[in-house]
């Protein structure tokens, strides 16, 4: 039998001077770091959307900084817009005053409406605002001070009193003069 390998000699690799294993050793570290910058960069170059995902997308942006809420400011000095002392009865008051509610005087009940009556309309009218007893601040309404007073003067005229329409702001003279 005979061998073709010589099993008693030096064992030989691949490399058999310094300068291949010079190479060999740079080879091996440089390959792998040439292999992922490449790869790292063909991920990267091209800007593709994720799947499924629209969240940097112009709309999506838009969306996420709308404003959360709004300012209205009311312009007081409209005429045409304000109301008269029996649209706002008719609109907040009636609630409670047309039946008592909360011992709220009843419109027409002199004998309820004279005590507060006499206490004038400034006094009637800061109770209205600042609200009194289980009435809030303007019974829960949004109307300015002139209509609150104007709707104090109609449920105390419906009431027996005789207090005076107020005087209208600046600017809105025509709303005095207004039908209650």
């Amino acid at each position: 039998m005979s061998d073709s390998h010589d099993h008693d000699g030096p064992h030989e690799g691949p490399i058999k001077t310094p300068k291949q294993l010079v190479i060999a050793v740079i080879f091996s570290f440089v390959v792998p770091i040439v292999a992922i910058v490449l790869l790292v960069m063909y991920v990267a170059s091209d800007p593709r959307p994720a799947a499924g995902s629209d969240g940097l997308g112009a709309e999506a942006v838009a969306r996420r900084i709308q404003p959360v809420g709004t300012i209205e400011i009311k312009d007081a000095g409209d005429a045409s817009a304000l109301k008269s002392g029996e649209q706002v009865f008719a609109a907040q008051c009636t609630a409670c005053h047309a039946a008592g509610v909360a011992g709220a005087p009843k419109v027409g009940d002199e004998a309820a409406w004279g005590p507060r009556i006499k206490t004038g309309l400034d006094a009637l009218l800061t109770s209205a605002l600042k609200g009194k007893g289980a009435m809030g601040p303007q019974g829960g309404g949004d109307f300015s001070d002139f209509e609150i007073a104007r709707a104090i003067v109609y449920m105390t005229n419906k009431s027996g009193g005789k207090l005076e329409e107020p005087k209208a702001p600046a600017g809105a003279a025509s709303a005095a003069s207004a039908p209650n």
